[in-house]
């Protein structure tokens, strides 16, 4: 087993262990389901998120489509305007996610949520999709967050 695969398993063991079930709205999964959206650290919600530190983030879902791909896409949307969220890594298929997807499978994606010290503390919301091959979403969620010194 390679080292990246290691660390993807542990990552992912970690974050079904310790991670919190968030509360979360559906924006648009278009072609997935959503089942369980996992945040750790988050023992409250909306869940505090210390600047200079990085949370791990494990949404379970199931594919309603094949696809070769997956990219994730992450806003912090602030009084109704979507602003990029970057993440260190966009390819699902490295997230916990073996590719190509299989139609009806169940997959636990798991990725971190970094919080740069320049962000202003404030409260908004994330917005967390996944895309197939042809930009639908295999899923798309919505949690409410807060920034915190």
């Amino acid at each position: 087993m390679a080292f990246r695969d290691v660390c993807i398993l542990l990552m992912l063991l970690l974050a079904l262990t310790y991670g919190e079930h968030v509360k979360f709205l559906d924006c648009g999964s278009s072609v997935g389901k959503v089942a369980l959206v996992d945040i750790h650290p988050c023992p409250k919600q909306p869940c505090q998120l210390q600047k200079g530190h990085s949370y791990a983030v494990n949404v379970t879902f199931t594919s309603g489509v094949a696809s070769q791909t997956s990219k994730a896409v992450v806003h912090g949307v602030i009084a109704g305007v979507p602003i990029p969220f970057p993440i260190p890594v966009e390819d699902g298929c490295k997230c916990g996610i073996s590719c190509p997807i299989q139609k009806q499978t169940s997959y636990n994606y798991v990725n971190q949520l970094p919080v740069k010290t320049e962000y202003p503390k404030i409260k908004l919301v994330v917005e967390w999709e996944l895309r197939d091959d042809s930009g639908k979403d295999l899923f798309c969620i919505k949690f409410p967050v807060q920034i915190v010194s």
